[in-house]
């Protein structure tokens, strides 16, 4: 699917207040409201939007710890990626989960109650011999910004 200028402003709206309603969004994008709900329609029918939900403030929730965590594996075939994917995908703490390059396997991105619970889980990661060869902590002491939004602009024009 192609998008245009009206489609990225649509999808920029949405990312930032998906309690929009649809009069309101109409109005933002420069449509009228029902074009502009069919075109809401096809983005969520082609995949674009994958889902909708609530982000929440999690300090107010409760209090945590985050920890990123770059891992190695111990080796590097094609089962071995798999079996270390199959187990963090399963582990609810395990919030992200990247794949990269350089010469570290993997980040991970952690949120356990506290220091202790991230150290159990490490533990139990080392126990269940999912491949993992090093593993290196880093506490997050301070959320500076945590902005999910893809910025539309990127994609304008292109």
């Amino acid at each position: 699917m192609k998008l245009d200028a009206i489609d990225l402003r649509i999808l920029e709206a949405v990312q930032r207040d998906g309690r929009i309603t649809k009069l309101k969004l109409a109005e933002r994008v420069g449509l009228s409201p029902t074009p502009c709900w069919l075109r809401l329609r096809k983005l969520e029918q082609a995949g674009i939007i994958a889902s909708w939900h609530a982000r929440l403030a999690p300090r107010r929730v409760a209090p945590f710890a985050t920890v990123l965590v770059e891992v190695i594996l111990a080796n590097h075939r094609q089962a071995d990626f798999d079996r270390f994917e199959r187990a963090v995908a399963a582990m609810d703490e395990v919030v992200a989960c990247w794949s990269v390059g350089g010469g570290v396997d993997y980040f991970l991105k952690i949120m356990t109650r506290d220091i202790d619970a991230y150290q159990r889980l490490v533990d139990g990661m080392l126990g269940a011999e999912i491949g993992i060869d090093r593993y290196f902590t880093y506490i997050v002491t301070k959320s500076v910004k945590e902005d999910e939004c893809l910025p539309m602009a990127l994609f304008a024009g292109g």
